[in-house]
């Protein structure tokens, strides 16, 4: 009996952590929708996404009893890994205003490859074989989704794609940092982490806002609405439940469950803003996305 009400306990843990994975992943999915949506300037959107964002999280430690700094040392680092964060931000944003959501998202996910890049040459690490393969596979499916009409595209379209990248390599330089902050004797729950870094990437965006002169006014309901599902949604009840999900399940379960991010996306792109979109390129999505999830499996193990 006390066997059998072990193994419940356990099924109904993993149930519920593939519940709040999976909320969670379609809850940050839609983020990229709330960006085409809101009419303000993508570093402007960045900014409120942090803001509203961190602002919950914060209130959601707090209540919990909990702190947002541990000292110096661990501010510090949160603050470097929010410059690379504000940087991956803009980028992406940048990169769905001329690639659309769908595509934009997609190659913000390369920094699967990127880590993995990082790993090799710098930290020695050996390339496992499904990394190997779902590396050229990623190359080769966003060459079906842009790479053969590259010549006939416009200029935004091509800058799109590069942002897109560049967006995955801050990316990648975050969770580099985020890791190594994590490593040290300060033990600390990830919602605190985030809502510390939330914060502080609002802080530094809304200088970058400033400095580029886009302005924080949000001109309409749709906007409003747009900015306060992004932070409160997608940044903070959606982190919640992804937070919550992580400990519960293996890590090829949580990387085939955080695929639904970057899937849904591009199926919203297609559904609300009327994308245009070949067999070919959807071929292309299937195959990066299912690249994606080698790199991320791979990564998660190691």
């Amino acid at each position: 009996m006390a066997m059998q009400s072990i193994s419940t306990m356990n099924y109904r843990g993993r149930f519920l952590g593939i519940l709040q994975l999976t909320a969670g992943a379609i809850m940050i999915s839609f983020s990229p929708v709330y960006v085409k949506l809101a009419h303000v300037g993508p570093i402007t959107s960045g900014f409120y996404r942090m803001l509203f964002g961190g602002l919950i999280l914060s209130a959601i430690v707090w209540l919990r009893g909990e702190k947002l700094s541990h000292g110096p040392r661990y501010v510090l680092m949160a603050l470097v890994c929010s410059i690379f964060l504000a940087l991956d931000t803009t980028f992406w944003h940048w990169s769905i205003r001329y690639v659309g959501p769908g595509l934009a998202t997609l190659l913000a996910n390369f920094q699967v490859f990127f880590l993995a890049a990082f790993g090799a040459i710098v930290l020695g690490e050996k390339l496992t074989m499904k990394l190997l393969i779902s590396i050229p596979l990623a190359m080769f499916g966003l060459y079906l989704i842009a790479g053969l009409n590259w010549n006939d595209l416009g200029a935004d379209y091509k800058t799109g794609i590069l942002f897109g990248l560049i967006a995955a390599i801050c990316y990648a330089a975050y969770i580099l940092i985020l890791r190594k902050s994590q490593s040290g004797s300060v033990r600390t729950t990830g919602l605190s982490t985030i809502a510390l870094i939330s914060l502080l990437t609002a802080l530094i965006m809304g200088l970058e806002a400033w400095v580029q002169k886009e302005g924080f006014y949000i001109p309409d309901l749709q906007s409003w609405g747009a900015l306060l599902g992004y932070g409160v949604v997608s940044q903070a009840l959606g982190w919640v439940l992804i937070t919550g999900g992580l400990v519960k399940l293996e890590a090829s379960v949580v990387g085939l469950i955080l695929l639904l991010q970057p899937a849904l996306a591009f199926v919203w792109d297609i559904l609300f803003f009327a994308r245009s979109t070949a067999p070919s390129e959807i071929l292309g999505a299937l195959l990066t996305m299912f690249a994606i999830y080698l790199g991320t499996a791979t990564r998660a193990r190691d």
